[in-house]
């Protein structure tokens, strides 16, 4: 698929809302902006964000706006909406993980299907979703399971909320770039985290360069 002279709609959490860098016109969809010159391009974003829904409220309100709810009051004439979410909901959501049948936000998978549906149903655009990258912030290392007291006894490493999102997209034939496995970027190595990212979860100008030829390949391989 073309970029070039589209519309696009990014839904996401602090790393679409450029946090960490000091100038958000190095953020992947400014990036991917240049590089390709869409029409125009539209953030939905919010920091510290989950794509399931938050049983007990956070510390923070705005964590609890999560992606399908907000999903709701995007402009509905985009022709590519990129979801980019996951990694809050692994680290600090408190929604169990569900099963494939789930259909509501209070579960992962739940929330996953909810929201694909919403965006087919609503909108005439092509979807894309991108799977959380490897990171390695404060107490979380991705390969083990979030240890923060909201987790329930279901809590992943976070591999595991990469291949749900990879099983719904690939449920609905819904592309997606996989920022774990392909992004080429492991905090856990401290080379990587040095050359790419700000704190082992947020990105440096370099990291999300690399965010945004990926996702371009995804996108104009569809």
């Amino acid at each position: 698929m073309e970029i070039k002279g589209k519309i696009i709609n990014f839904l996401g959490d602090s790393i679409t809302e450029g946090i960490g860098l000091d100038n958000v016109k190095d953020c992947y969809d400014r990036v991917l902006q240049r590089k390709c010159e869409p029409k125009e391009i539209r953030n939905y974003s919010i920091s510290g964000s989950r794509l399931a829904h938050q049983s007990k409220p956070s510390t923070k309100a705005h964590y609890d706006l999560c992606f399908c709810g907000r999903a709701f009051y995007m402009d509905r004439n985009a022709d590519i909406i990129v979801v980019y979410g996951g990694v809050n909901d692994y680290i600090h959501g408190d929604a169990p993980i569900g099963t494939r049948e789930d259909k509501t936000p209070s579960t992962f998978y739940g929330a996953l299907d909810f929201l694909i549906n919403f965006l087919k149903e609503n909108f005439d655009a092509e979807i894309v979703f991108m799977t959380p990258a490897h990171c390695r912030y404060r107490d979380i290392i991705d390969y083990e399971p979030s240890h923060r007291p909201m987790k329930r006894e279901d809590a992943m490493p976070l591999y595991r909320y990469s291949e749900i999102i990879k099983e719904k997209a690939a449920e609905y034939n819904i592309a997606v770039a996989d920022l774990f496995d392909e992004l080429g970027i492991d905090p856990n190595n401290e080379a990587d985290c040095e050359k790419y990212m700000v704190d082992g979860l947020h990105f440096n100008p370099l990291g999300h360069e690399k965010i945004a030829d990926l996702l371009i390949k995804t996108i104009e391989s569809i």
